[in-house]
C-alpha cells in the first residue's frame, strides 16, 4: 500500500475501527508519507494495458456510489505517462450515469484484477472527459483501428494514489482465449491419436511403421548379398 492510498481512505471513522481491532499502528507508520500523488511504475503501466475490463466507481450528486463497467480489447485501457490512466470509452445503452456523476464530481475509483494470477489493483483519481477528436494525441494510442466498437469520449484520469490487494479470496478464472491456448495442445494430440486409431482398425501401417518395414527389408537384403 502507498502512503497516499492510506492518506485518502484512512478516514477518522476507519482509524476507530483499525484502533479497535489491533491495526491502526501499524497502518499509521505506512502513511506517514508525503501527501503527494503517486507516480505509477511499469508495473502499474503492464498491468492497465493487458487488461479487457475493469470497474470504475463514480459519485452521484444524489449521493449515492455508483459502479461501472468497462471492456475492450487489450491496451483499451493504459498508461500514457507515470501520472495518468485513459481509456476509450464506447458506446453503450445511453444512459449516462458516470458520465453525468462527473460533471457533478470527478473522483472516481477504478477495480483492475486479473483473476488467472489472483492480482488486483485499486486506483484513486480524478477523471476527465473529451470527445476524441478534441484529444487527438491521447485517443490515437487508446483507439485500436481494428475494434469496431464506436469510441464515444476519451476518459483521462489523473491518479492520485494506488494499492495492490492481497489474492485472499480471489477464485482463479479464465477468458475464452486463455482456455483455448491452454488445450490447444491437447486438441492436437487427441487429433494425432483419432488418426492413429482409424489406421488402425483399416488395417493400414502408419508411416513410421512402414519406414521400419523397409529398412528391415533393406537389412535383410544386404546380409543375402554374396560378399
Amino acid at each position: 500500500m502507498t502512503s497516499r492510498f492510506g492518506q485518502l481512505l484512512f478516514t477518522p471513522e476507519a482509524q476507530r475501527h483499525q484502533e479497535r481491532h489491533g491495526s491502526r499502528r501499524s497502518y499509521a507508520h505506512m502513511t506517514a508519507g508525503p501527501a503527494e500523488p503517486d507516480r505509477l511504475t511499469e508495473d502499474e503501466a503492464y498491468f492497465a494495458r493487458t487488461r479487457t475490463s475493469f470497474y470504475m466507481a463514480s459519485i452521484s450528486s444524489s449521493g449515492w456510489p455508483y459502479i461501472q463497467h468497462r471492456g475492450g480489447p487489450p491496451g483499451f485501457l493504459r498508461a500514457l505517462d507515470d501520472k495518468t490512466l485513459g481509456f476509450a470509452d464506447y458506446r453503450g445503452n445511453k444512459q449516462y450515469i458516470t458520465t453525468g456523476n462527473l460533471d457533478h464530481d470527478n473522483r472516481v475509483a477504478l477495480f483492475l484484477i486479473d483473476y488467472p494470477s489472483r492480482s488486483r489493483l485499486k486506483v484513486l483519481g480524478r477523471a476527465r472527459t473529451a470527445g476524441a477528436e478534441e484529444w487527438p494525441d491521447a485517443a490515437g494510442p487508446l483507439v485500436p483501428g481494428d475494434y469496431r466498437a464506436v469510441v464515444e469520449r476519451v476518459v483521462l484520469i489523473d491518479v492520485e494514489a494506488y494499492d495492490w490487494n492481497c489474492p485472499q479470496h480471489i477464485e482463479p478464472r479464465y477468458t475464452t482465449d486463455e482456455v483455448e491456448q491452454a488445450i490447444a495442445p491437447l486438441r492436437r494430440r487427441l487429433a494425432e491419436l483419432e488418426s492413429e486409431n482409424a489406421r488402425l482398425k483399416a488395417g493400414r501401417p502408419s508411416e513410421t511403421d512402414a519406414g521400419r518395414e523397409r529398412a528391415r527389408a533393406t537389412a535383410h537384403q544386404r546380409t543375402e548379398e554374396p560378399p
